[in-house]
This record gives structure tokens, sequence and C-alpha cells, in this order.
């Protein structure tokens, strides 16, 4: 289980309890409600690995086409 704090201080944007994380050249997203529910997204938004389901996983995924414009370097 990861450091939802930790996770939290990392974050480059949070809405709505969904921690979004670069690294890389990769996405990482965290529930920080449900922290067994994540994502992993490449940087131009598609899914490469998660563990929610279709519905969590499309918010998630909204969420992030909304937030890329905050997460640039």
């Amino acid at each position: 289980m990861p450091d939802i704090k930790n996770v939290a201080d990392k974050a480059d944007v949070i809405i709505n309890g969904y921690a979004f994380t670069r690294n890389e050249d990769r996405i990482q997203v965290l529930n920080l409600n449900c922290p067994n529910k994540a994502a992993v997204f490449s940087s131009d938004g598609q899914m490469l690995e998660t563990t929610m389901d279709d519905i969590e996983l499309s918010i998630a995924s909204r969420y992030l086409q909304q937030s890329l414009k905050y997460m640039e370097d």
C-alpha cells in the first residue's frame, strides 16, 4: 500500500481525490480515498495499466485530460 501523504505531496495535480503524478513519460493516477485503485497513462493520455473498473477509469481519464495543461514542464 502506498504512503498516501507522500503520494499526495508529490502529486502534480489532485482532482476530487485522484492524485496525478508525472513520472518521466508516464502519468500515475492514484485514488487517494481507495489506494488500491490506480492507473498508469502514457504522456499522451493512453491507458497502460489499471486496477480501476471501467467507470472509475473513465472518470480518472477525463480528469487527466482536463489537468494535462497544468502538468506541463
